[in-house]
C-alpha cells in the first residue's frame, strides 16, 4: 500500500514507533518541515488559458437530429405508460436496497426542469430528492469541489436527482475561468473515479444531456421574458453565455468523450421538442433501471 500510494506531492513518511519520545519528536519535525517547505514556495501565478475562437466547430452534437418530434396525444400516452413502469422499477430498487443517481445536464433552457418533473411525478415523494445546483457557497468553496455532491448521495433504496452536477467543473468553471487549467484538466479523472466508486457501491448512475439548437434556445429565452411566471428564470447571464456558445459546446463535447464510462454512460437527448425529450428521458431511465435491476 505504501509503495503504490506514495507520490511526490504526498509521500508517506515511515516513523519508527518503538520509543515514544523519538516517535513524537520525529512526527512533529516531519509536519513542521513540510509546512515550512510549502510556505516558503512562491505562490503560483494564475494561468488563464484563452481558447481561440472557432467559427464552425464540429462536435458530437452535429450528429443529433434536433428535428425529432412527437404528437401531444402520443406523448401523453407514452409518458403515462413510462411513469407507471418507472414507479414499479423504483419500488424494485427499494426492495433490492440499491440506490440511483440521475444527472441532468444540458444547454440553458433545454427543458431539464420539465423533464425532472415528469420523472418525480411517478415517484413516492419519500424516496427521492431533487438537488438543484447553482454557484457554490463560501462553505462549499472551502472544500473539495465534489464535497457538496458527496453530501447529497442517496441512502440505499433511495434516489437523488441532480439538476446540474459535478460536471460544472469541466463546463462553466472551465469556460468562465473559475477553475485553473490544471484543476479542470485533473477533474476528468477525479469525476471518473468518483462515478466508478458509486457504481461499485451499488449505485445506479444515469446521466442525461439535453441538447437544443441556438435558434430554439433564443426562442425560449424570449418566451420566458414575456411570461410573468417564467420571467425569473432568465437573466443577463443567459444572454452573455450565448456569446460563448462555441466554447461551451466544445467543452461539453470533450466532457462527453472523456467521462462517458461503460458503467455510467451519457445519453444525448434531442430536446428541441419538449415532449419528445420527456419521453426519451423516461425511456432511458426505465431501460437503465431495468437492466441494472
Amino acid at each position: 500500500m505504501l509503495s503504490h500510494t506514495s507520490t511526490g506531492y504526498a509521500p508517506w513518511q515511515v516513523v519508527e514507533g518503538v520509543d515514544d519520545r523519538y516517535r513524537d519528536v520525529t512526527a512533529a519535525r516531519l509536519v513542521l518541515d513540510a509546512l515550512e517547505a510549502r510556505l516558503a514556495q512562491p505562490a503560483e501565478p494564475r494561468r488563464v488559458v484563452k481558447q481561440a475562437p472557432i467559427d464552425d466547430p464540429k462536435t458530437v452534437f452535429d450528429r443529433l437530429d434536433l428535428s425529432l418530434t412527437i404528437s401531444k396525444s402520443d406523448a401523453d400516452l407514452r409518458i403515462a405508460s413510462l411513469q407507471s413502469r418507472l414507479n414499479l422499477l423504483c419500488r424494485k430498487l427499494q426492495k433490492k436496497r440499491k440506490s440511483a443517481i440521475l444527472v441532468f445536464e444540458g444547454a440553458d433552457a433545454a427543458g431539464k426542469g420539465g423533464a425532472i418533473r415528469r420523472v418525480t411525478w411517478a415517484l413516492d415523494s419519500r424516496s427521492y430528492r431533487v438537488i438543484p445546483i447553482s454557484a457554490p457557497t463560501d462553505e462549499e468553496r472551502a472544500h473539495h469541489y465534489l464535497w457538496r455532491f458527496w453530501r447529497q448521495l442517496p441512502r440505499r433504496g433511495r434516489m437523488t436527482i441532480y439538476d446540474r452536477s459535478w460536471y460544472g467543473r469541466v463546463l462553466v468553471e472551465r469556460v468562465e475561468g473559475f477553475a485553473k487549467h490544471e484543476e479542470w484538466q485533473r477533474a476528468y479523472q477525479e469525476i471518473n473515479d468518483f462515478e466508478r466508486e458509486l457504481v461499485e457501491g451499488d449505485v445506479i448512475v444515469i446521466k442525461l444531456w439535453l441538447q437544443i439548437s441556438q435558434e430554439e434556445q433564443l426562442r425560449r429565452f424570449n418566451e420566458r421574458e414575456l411570461d410573468p411566471i417564467k420571467r425569473h428564470k432568465i437573466t443577463p447571464e443567459d444572454y452573455r453565455n450565448r456569446d460563448k456558445a462555441n466554447q461551451y459546446e466544445l467543452a461539453a463535447a470533450e466532457m462527453l468523450a472523456r467521462c462517458s464510462l461503460p458503467e455510467s454512460p451519457f445519453t444525448l437527448v434531442e430536446a428541441n421538442d419538449k415532449r419528445f425529450a420527456r419521453v426519451k428521458v423516461l425511456e432511458t431511465i426505465c431501460e437503465r433501471l431495468s437492466q441494472e435491476l
